[in-house]
């Protein structure tokens, strides 16, 4: 999460934390103006996304899996979107593609239900997949017309 706070307060714009209470101390990443904390997992990904217009996904661990699997089946069952799921770091997730090629060949899903999903390396590419996405009134309000 630092890492979209940073962008977002580097840029000028609001940014928001979404704290998760643990048991060992943790607090707010320096980049936040505003922090919500949560005490139950589940509160918090409703939050993340319901405001949400896609996702960005850094290599983590079994929180950030949890998240993108809570992001990826929302949008696969037409809850929330569609909008773009980009996994950042081909190396990292190049695991992940393999999996999902298997679950594929298992036929627990087809490939048109990911279509939303992509891995790059590319901080340009990402960016250009969200305002691909977005719509164009949207677009017009980001780019200050």
């Amino acid at each position: 999460m630092e890492a979209a706070n940073r962008g977002a307060h580097e840029a000028g714009g609001a940014s928001i934390g979404l704290n998760i209470i643990l048991p060992h101390e943790q607090c707010a990443n320096p980049y936040v103006d505003r922090s919500i904390e949560f005490h139950y997992f589940f509160v918090r990904k409703v939050m993340l996304v319901k405001y949400s217009c896609a996702f960005i996904v850094m290599p983590g661990g079994l929180g950030t899996l949890d998240e993108l699997f809570e992001a990826a089946t929302l949008v696969q069952c037409k809850k929330i979107g569609p909008f773009p799921l980009v996994l950042m770091g081909a190396e990292f997730w190049s695991g992940f593609r393999i999996w999902g090629g298997f679950m594929m060949k298992q036929g627990v899903f087809q490939k048109e239900e990911l279509g939303f999903g992509r891995i790059t390396d590319s901080p340009k590419e990402a960016v250009e997949l969200i305002l691909r996405s977005l719509p164009p009134g949207m677009r017009r309000r980001l780019a200050g017309h």
